[in-house]
């Protein structure tokens, strides 16, 4: 590994550090797996036997799907944990990686709802840990008042969307057509790519700074057995609680939802009462706090593209062109390609504005307000009957989609490393990507409320929503600014 202030002061990468594009390339394989898997997952769990899904029923099939979305980022605390108290930021992601390919492995190799338990699991726990230390590391490669922080971030932004778009592609060829699924195969392919990711990563290691492998909070030796025998206890009580019919297909996203929000009040009590901070620190955790909420409302309509919007254009959108119909999973692949194409520009729009930006209070709201707009243009399309909206009208609608994204996720990402108090640097991380746990769960909540009967209203009350979560979060701006002690 260089020293920190030598991958800072590095401009090799378009004028960022070349340690970027090692981790813009371990989180494109990452995302080419997870987006690939995810593309299909819904149809795995409601399809019928003879179509080669495990025949749930509809409804809670999609509930799942957001609870394990919401899984997957609350999975960002144990990694983020791992990372302050045990291996560093560095060695945690290449060992997440790892758990990543093996989960994908055991989906396309164990058959029925053993394969799908063990290998969600380990994507979900290898995801959370990949991400949360993955972005911490992008912190670590700027300076604190480097102005093209958030570009940096915007470049590494990209990269998972063109592991998303790729991985999407890929897996609706192998997946196949209307009649001939080949659920395991496309598993497989996720496999490949994760294992592509640990090679890249680890032939680029050595671009990474001293920082990303310390261990900034260390955990004493004599609490080591205390935390192992922990983690046991959690997990007998996981294994009980599902035996026993406590938690269930059903309930599972509320399940999710609960816990998560229970977690992240927890989480924001532990680092605020911490006596490792100092008065601006502890000021800034505040500040996060409705940030926090702006990003979980968000994110419940934004991830609804793996749950509504995946049944959307399996039932009420016209796939076919030419007499070909688009395989489902191409549909999800549209909004990485506006982010790709996007990405640039917002890169280069934040850079050259440098300290003339908006805040990122302000690119929260106008990004909450852009959803719930985006949610209101299907409003026109209520009505037209199975397969009756055209396919550029899904296309146009994620493009508003993408605009939100690349004003809040990013940004998101950056200003948790911004404000994280020096004690709690990957865990401020991992409380930013709790929002979008919370918010991942809460889409497949809402996904069990949507019904083409009565889209109109569903399209209508959930975008009426955020925006007047934009417009409250616009309100509370100048007040989060002054809590923010700096932090633009």
């Amino acid at each position: 590994m260089s020293t920190s202030t030598e991958v800072q002061q590095d401009t090799r990468f378009f004028g960022h550090p070349r340690g970027l594009a090692n981790l813009f390339g371990v989180e494109m394989w990452e995302r080419f797996s997870y987006y690939g898997m995810l593309s299909i997952l819904p149809f795995y769990l409601y399809y019928e036997i003879d179509r080669g899904g495990l025949a749930l029923p509809k409804a809670p099939a999609l509930g799942i799907v957001g609870a394990y979305g919401g899984l997957v980022y609350l999975a960002t605390v144990v990694g983020s944990w791992v990372a302050d108290r045990l291996l560093g930021s560095e060695r945690t992601l290449f060992y997440s990686a790892a758990l990543i390919m093996l989960g994908h492995i055991s989906l396309a190799v164990l058959p029925g709802l053993v394969g799908l338990g063990i290998g969600l699991a380990c994507v979900a726990i290898g995801s959370g840990g990949l991400k949360a230390n993955a972005t911490g590391i992008v912190g670590t490669l700027y300076a604190p008042d480097d102005e093209r922080r958030d570009g940096g971030f915007t470049i590494f932004y990209m990269g998972i969307n063109v592991g998303a778009f790729v991985g999407q592609i890929l897996t609706g060829l192998v997946w196949g057509n209307e009649n001939d699924h080949r659920f395991h195969l496309a598993f497989g392919l996720a496999a490949v790519g994760m294992a592509f990711g640990l090679i890249q990563y680890s032939l680029g290691r050595k671009n990474l700074p001293d920082k990303a492998g310390e261990v900034p909070n260390p955990l004493p030796a004599s609490n080591r057995r205390l935390v192992v025998g922990g983690v046991v206890v959690v997990l007998a009580l996981i294994v009980v609680l599902l035996l026993s019919g406590i938690v269930t297909a059903e309930n599972l996203a509320d399940v999710v939802i609960w816990t998560v929000g229970i977690i992240s009040v927890i989480y924001f009590a532990v680092i605020l009462s911490s006596r490792k901070l100092s008065g601006d620190e502890r000021s800034r955790v505040y500040s996060f706090i409705p940030m926090f909420i702006a990003s979980a409302a968000f994110f419940s309509l934004y991830q609804q593209i793996f749950t509504v919007l995946a049944t959307y254009a399996d039932t009420r959108l016209n796939r076919r062109i030419f007499g070909w119909e688009v395989p489902i999973p191409w549909v999800g692949s549209v909004g990485p390609v506006w982010v790709i194409l996007f990405s640039p520009l917002f890169a280069l729009l934040w850079t050259k504005l440098g300290s003339r930006q908006p805040s990122s209070p302000l690119k929260f709201v106008g990004s909450t307000i852009v959803m719930g707009v985006a949610f209101l243009l299907f409003l026109p399309f209520t009505g037209t009957g199975t397969n009756g909206t055209p396919l550029i009208a899904m296309v146009l609608i994620l493009a508003v989609f993408t605009l939100g994204e690349l004003g809040l996720s990013p940004v998101g990402l950056s200003l948790a490393t911004k404000l994280a108090p020096e004690a709690f640097r990957t865990q401020m991380v991992a409380l930013n990507f709790l929002s979008i746990s919370f918010g991942t769960a809460m889409s497949g909540k809402l996904a069990q409320y949507y019904s083409p009967d009565h889209e109109g209203a569903y399209f209508g009350i959930v975008g009426g929503v955020a925006i007047a979560i934009g417009i409250l979060l616009f309100l509370a701006s100048p007040f989060i600014r002054r809590m923010m002690k700096g932090v633009h």
